[in-house]
């Protein structure tokens, strides 16, 4: 039994905690922050991982096509009707949307111009689902790709973590996983400090105090002296991990101190700036971009891209300057557009997985009495780089977009995130039915949950 009938047959032996969601979300929120402050205590638990991690691999057949990720969250839920797979309501759908064929597909030509030109590199998932429509539930399930309330969930690390701890080159300067504009990026769970998300905000003048008013030579000298005075205290300290994440810290920074390879990757001009749309989420998409072109050990990029909780006035036909669809939308159209073009042209694209979504859609047909769309569970998803056809989407929705009509993928179900996540991991030639024997509680982390049953799997038919 394998497929949808395999997955609902799981389902109905391990039902998952998402429904208290929709049923009693009070309750449901008050353990979902119980089980994020346990993990506070699991975290210092762990004492020092590193270097004793026990990994049992599955040995699945993994696509290994790409180096590099660009994990793109549309924070507050992107209208997916509105937008990857639009779907025109008479007297609702604005005119000025200008839907049209573009490769294919109808387009939002008005809404989305530019990124219309980049439609033969995309391939749009329009069967996925989301489990859950609290905004925190969905966007830390999106970035874990399991269930935080689950066993281990609020231990899981970031997807990008996991990326980190089997990609990291130690003779690369450059931290493995790089956050951008993500403050709400979760964190390397149970895994040393090390494979954290590197949280930056991408300023025109680059990341600050990588140098030090005493100069190059004297920094060197106190750095030296530091490391003869507590070096020993923070290596194979008998206190545990604390000393030893600090003790990492301490050579990581330093290695971006004074280098020009940082401000190459994190400085930007006004000019490039503007040719990317001159915004906070523009700006993100050309460091990413500037990033991976330095290729100094960044292999796992996120970038946040917030508001898009259009409850009130998603056209903004009240408030044309507000947060709406033509505002936000101009912003990831700039972004997006000139990352995607920039990445192809330097030839970054053939090695590096783009991954776009939102953590859930929104309410479909006509808008609410306040001119918005509401949480609702259908969504999309948009692929492009590293072999991945383009030109295409995967899977279809009904005439409303308010359920899938056809899954367009072998395992005849609505994509999950678990099977976003192992489409990641096979994407970097990550076995996603790996195991980690070194979580706190002895369980053994899945890389993907539920791997020894076979529930979850990577989208292969991105790859044609």
């Amino acid at each position: 039994m394998r497929g949808k009938e395999k997955f609902e047959s799981f389902l109905s032996r391990h039902p998952h905690p998402h429904k208290n969601f929709f049923e009693r979300p009070h309750v449901s929120r008050r353990r979902f922050f119980q089980a994020l402050g346990a993990g506070l205590g699991g975290y210092y638990l762990a004492g020092n991982l590193q270097g004793q991690g026990v990994v049992k691999r599955g040995g699945a057949t993994t696509q290994n096509k790409a180096k590099n990720v660009i994990f793109i969250l549309l924070q507050g839920a992107i209208s997916h009707t509105d937008t990857f797979d639009l779907k025109v309501v008479n007297g609702v759908t604005p005119s000025n949307f200008n839907p049209a064929t573009r490769s294919g597909l109808l387009w939002p030509a008005g809404l989305l111009p530019k990124i219309g030109d980049q439609l033969p590199d995309l391939s749009i998932v329009r069967s996925v689902r989301a489990w859950a429509l609290v905004h925190s539930l969905a966007q830390h399930w999106a970035q874990i790709g399991r269930n935080p309330v689950a066993a281990l969930g609020d231990v899981a690390p970031n997807i990008g973590s996991i990326v980190a701890i089997e990609k990291a080159d130690p003779s690369k300067i450059f931290p493995p996983f790089v956050a951008l504009n993500a403050t709400g990026a979760i964190g390397s769970g149970y895994l040393p400090a090390s494979y954290a998300p590197f949280k930056a905000l991408p300023l025109s003048t680059g990341l600050a105090d990588t140098t030090n008013t005493f100069g190059q030579q004297r920094f060197e000298t106190m750095f030296t002296r530091l490391n003869q005075l507590d070096g020993p205290l923070r290596t194979n300290s008998p206190l545990g991990k604390d000393p030893e994440d600090y003790d990492s810290f301490y050579k990581a920074a330093k290695g971006l101190m004074y280098n020009d390879a940082v401000n190459k990757a994190f400085a930007f001009s006004a000019a490039d700036s503007q040719r990317y749309g001159n915004s906070s989420f523009g700006n993100a998409c050309l460091v990413a971009r500037q990033t991976l072109a330095m290729d100094q050990g960044t292999r796992y990029i996120q970038i946040n891209f917030n508001g898009w909780d259009m409850h009130n006035d998603i056209y903004g036909q009240q408030n044309a300057n507000g947060q709406n669809l033509y505002t936000l939308g101009r912003q990831l159209d700039d972004g997006f557009s000139e990352m995607m073009k920039d990445l192809k042209a330097s030839g970054l694209l053939s090695g590096t997985l783009v991954v776009m979504m939102g953590e859930f859609g929104r309410t479909v047909g006509p808008l609410s009495g306040a001119l918005g769309r509401d949480h609702f569970l259908q969504q999309f998803a948009v692929f492009a780089g590293a072999g991945v056809s383009g030109g295409r989407t995967i899977g279809s929705t009904n005439a409303d977009g308010s359920a899938t009509a056809e899954f367009g993928w072998s395992r005849q179900r609505d994509v999950k995130i678990e099977d976003i996540e192992a489409t990641i991991y096979s994407a970097l030639g990550i076995d996603w039915t790996s195991i980690r024997y070194d979580d706190p509680f002895g369980r053994g982390f899945e890389y993907v949950p539920f791997s020894g049953q076979d529930l979850y799997g990577p989208i292969n038919e991105l790859w044609g």
